[in-house]
């Protein structure tokens, strides 16, 4: 029975090779697409759209009874954009500021005369502009007047203290970017441990090299970054790392899966979460709790201490996106064994 090329030969066929083009396993990729993209919204849109100071550590020096009394006034602001505490002297409260245990401080003049607002726009412009807004107010309808002391400034070339941010979602590109490379051309799930291996090695050297030539464009190249360009090697090298492995690691459970849940992490929860356009002070509180448990906000906290903060308050970042790369590794490299035990054919009976 002939027919026309390019026609069906049967009612129905469209439909049929509609089914044949669409599997099952691909609708279900595309809805994954979907939901990540819907994800994608809701988070940027829900961590950025209204920005708002909340409980941000704030110090407060004033002479005897004028400080806690300064404090309580502060803390009972509407909205409950201050968590004032009172601070010796003017030197204790800058080194707060340098160690980041507070991100600003009043400095009452005992003589009536100008207040000092101490802020430090390295660890965010948009926080230290929002504190010199607010604080600025409250003096005014006081009827005194503040000038604003800045203790740790951004550099001129780092518009709104951006590039700690961007540097770091460069470094957390490459290493999903890498690691789903190396998913695409040699299969999802290594076929063992030393497949593993090799990968976890080439995820190394990728980091050592991607981390250096970012520390180098923000610094040197670009002069965008202060700070040691030898520190920030190793975090970019750090960061890439710990995202390509928990990517890998992702990929060995779940397959190619794992690269959609990758950029949920990173991507869709990371990013608009780690303080990068708004100091974590000022966003809603669950991108505020998670953002310093996911390398984006860990790698941009770490940076900006690198560059503005002479390295202090890394502890706890560094912990993090380490503990981000040793899980990586043990998920990896378990998977794989696993799966090779699984594959691995059982031995024949022996005779007798």
């Amino acid at each position: 029975m002939s027919h026309t090329p390019g026609t069906g030969t049967r009612s129905g066929s469209f439909l049929g090779e509609v089914k044949d083009a669409v599997t099952p396993r691909a609708t279900l990729l595309v809805l994954g697409v979907i939901a990540l993209q819907l994800l994608f919204i809701a988070s940027y849109v829900g961590a950025l759209h209204d920005p708002k100071p909340k409980d941000v550590p704030f110090g407060v020096v004033a002479p005897g009874a004028a400080a806690a009394q300064t404090a309580d006034r502060l803390e009972r602001l509407p909205g409950t954009p201050l968590d004032p505490r009172t601070v010796a002297d003017a030197r204790s409260a800058r080194d707060l500021i340098r160690d980041r245990e507070i991100d600003g401080a009043l400095i009452v003049d005992p003589a009536g005369g100008p207040d000092a607002l101490l802020v430090a726009s390295g660890g965010g412009t948009v926080l230290a502009g929002t504190l010199e807004s607010l604080v600025a107010g409250i003096e005014r309808a006081e009827g005194r007047t503040v000038r604003t002391v800045d203790v740790a400034p951004a550099s001129a070339q780092d518009f709104d203290g951006l590039s700690s941010f961007y540097v770091v979602v460069g470094w957390c590109v490459g290493g999903y970017l890498c690691a789903s490379i190396l998913a695409i051309s040699t299969g999802a799930r290594p076929a063992n441990t030393r497949r593993a291996a090799i990968r976890l090695l080439v995820m190394a050297l990728v980091s050592a090299v991607g981390g250096l030539g970012g520390a180098v464009i923000v610094g040197p190249v670009l002069g965008a970054l202060p700070g040691s360009v030898a520190g920030l090697w190793g975090l970019g090298a750090l960061i890439t790392f710990a995202v390509g492995a928990a990517t890998l690691a992702l990929q060995g459970l779940f397959g190619i899966v794992g690269i959609g849940l990758a950029i949920l992490l990173v991507v869709i929860a990371g990013n608009p979460s780690a303080g990068g356009a708004f100091p974590l002070p000022m966003l809603p509180p669950f991108w505020k709790a998670i953002g310093p448990a996911l390398p984006p906000g860990a790698g941009t906290w770490a940076a900006r201490s690198i560059a503005y903060f002479e390295g202090n308050a890394m502890t706890d970042a560094l912990l993090t996106l380490a503990g981000w790369a040793l899980a990586g590794i043990v998920v990896t490299m378990l998977a794989a064994a696993l799966r090779h035990r699984r594959r691995e054919p059982e031995p024949p009976p022996r005779a007798g």
